[in-house]
Order: structure tokens, then C-alpha cells, then sequence
């Protein structure tokens, strides 16, 4: 089958490309400027472009890099299939996490602009008329990305220093879902779904201090914990969707832990 991959420089983008490749698959990874895109049948598409931690210094580009570049693919590329990789984020101001609920953003608050600016990708994506476009709502992706400034991989940096100091509510929950689990169900979600959004979530939350005490029983470094902090309570994402029409499982992201930490511990000294 052919792929093509938008955004394979980022962290989900160039585990995709490694993952189809060895799978057998035909692959094209174009840098995102690329005009050849609009020439050339393009197969199913992963588009994966995007900004995260550096969305809040960088708002033209994060406007760009999820509604504008996927506007010119959507009207003028060749392809079978496209999947636009959205966020879980989204359902921050929401009391479901359910793919049909009705959002809320705030225009005043410039951390909504992430939000935002995925929507109006999904938006775009539901209205270019385009066969076989879909959305899939991302949950935080736990796998091997050493240089993260991502919370988890933050929360392991500090357990390998010795000390853990977490700023945040102890019962804070999101949710995560393994790297391998998104890497095997995105290519499928274009060719096979037939619905034309998805969450890709584990459905379960774990709180930020089942995550410190079990890095702690790994590590053996102090934790320091504020109850004053912030407390950041996501909603519970619904994957029913995945879990019966792909026959999901997700894997375990505590019992995933120890195996994250020894890659850690093993990647190359700066």
C-alpha cells in the first residue's frame, strides 16, 4: 500500500515513516514545502504536521502548520485517503470526551489558539467535500522522544536526577496511549474507518501521582509534592469508536515505564 507521510521531520511523523517502511510499505515523506505534492498521486495520506510545546511563541506558524498547509492539500492534492492528526486537547473546556460533543474555546486565553486551530482542521477536513478524509483526536503519546519537553518525559529527567518536584495538583489526570498502539492503528483508520472522526486514546486517565510514585519506586528518588498546585482535570476520552471497530487494546503505560527510563538512560550524552 501506498503512503504518504506530512510532517515525517516530527515525532509522530518520523516514527511513522519507520513503522510503514518496515511494514512493507510504499512510502513518500516530502518536506511540508514541498510543491510536489500537488503533482503526484499521493496514496493514503498521514498528515501529521503540527506544532506542540512552542505553539504559544510561534501563533503563525501553528495556524499554518494545522488549518492553511492542510486547506492546499485538501483542495488540490491527489490521494485515496487522508487522516489529519488532531488532539485530545481539544476536549480541555469539555465535560465528555466523546468524538460528537460540542467544544468550547476561549478567544481571550492565547493558550486556546492550539485548540483553535485544530478545529478549524477538523472543520476543514468535514467540509471539502473530499472522499475519505478523517480525523484522529491524539491523546499524549508516550514512546521513545528523548528530547521532549512533554510532561512525562520531564517528570523522567527529574526521577534520574534524584528528585521529582511536582508543580502541579498530585491528582491532576490526563490521558496517554503508547507510541506502538498509534504507530499500528493510524495507518488503518484512512483505508478501513468508517466514521470520519476518531479519538485515539487509551480511555483511561492516569493521575500525575500514580506517575511520580511509580517513577519513584523505579528510580529511588525523593519526591516533593505540592497540593497547591494547579490542578488540571481532563475528561475521560471515549474509545469506543477504536476499541470496536479496530479491536483496540492499549497497552499499559505504568507497566511501560521501565522500559522508557532504560532508553533514556541509554541515549547518547549531548
Amino acid at each position: 500500500m501506498k503512503y504518504t507521510v506530512l510532517g515525517a521531520t516530527g515525532f509522530i511523523g518520523r516514527h511513522l515513516v519507520s513503522s510503514l517502511v518496515n511494514a512493507g510499505h510504499d512510502v513518500y515523506a516530502p518536506p511540508k514545502t514541498s510543491s510536489e505534492i500537488f503533482s503526484r498521486p499521493l496514496g493514503h495520506v498521514l498528515y501529521s504536521i503540527g506544532l506542540t510545546a512552542d505553539f504559544r511563541s510561534r501563533p503563525f506558524d501553528t495556524v499554518r502548520a494545522h488549518a492553511s498547509v492542510l486547506a492546499d492539500v485538501l483542495e488540490k492534492a491527489d490521494f485515496d485517503s487522508l487522516v489529519y492528526l488532531s488532539s485530545t486537547r481539544v476536549y480541555s473546556r469539555s465535560c465528555t470526551g466523546k468524538e460528537t460533543a460540542s467544544l468550547a474555546v476561549n478567544t481571550s486565553d492565547p493558550s486556546d489558539l492550539y485548540n483553535i486551530s485544530k478545529l478549524a482542521g477538523e472543520s476543514l477536513c468535514r467540509s471539502c467535500c473530499r472522499q475519505n478524509v478523517k480525523v484522529a483526536r491524539l491523546s499524549n503519546v508516550v514512546g521513545h522522544d528523548h528530547g521532549s519537553e512533554n510532561f512525562l518525559f520531564a517528570l523522567i529527567r527529574e526521577a534520574l536526577s534524584g528528585r521529582i518536584e511536582l508543580q502541579s495538583d498530585p491528582d491532576s489526570a490526563k490521558d496517554y496511549i503508547l507510541l506502538e498502539n498509534v504507530l499500528s492503528l493510524l495507518p488503518r483508520i484512512g483505508p478501513e474507518g468508517s466514521e470520519w472522526i476518531y479519538n485515539v486514546a487509551s480511555g483511561i486517565n492516569i493521575r500525575h501521582r500514580d506517575l511520580v510514585n511509580r517513577l519513584a519506586d523505579l528510580t529511588g528518588c525523593d519526591v516533593v509534592l505540592r497540593p497547591e498546585g494547579a490542578l488540571s482535570d481532563f475528561p475521560m476520552i471515549d474509545t469506543t469508536r477504536i476499541r470496536s471497530e479496530f479491536g483496540f487494546v492499549p497497552g499499559a503505560i505504568l507497566d511501560s515505564l521501565p522500559l522508557l527510563i532504560t532508553a533514556f538512560q541509554a541515549r547518547p550524552n549531548p
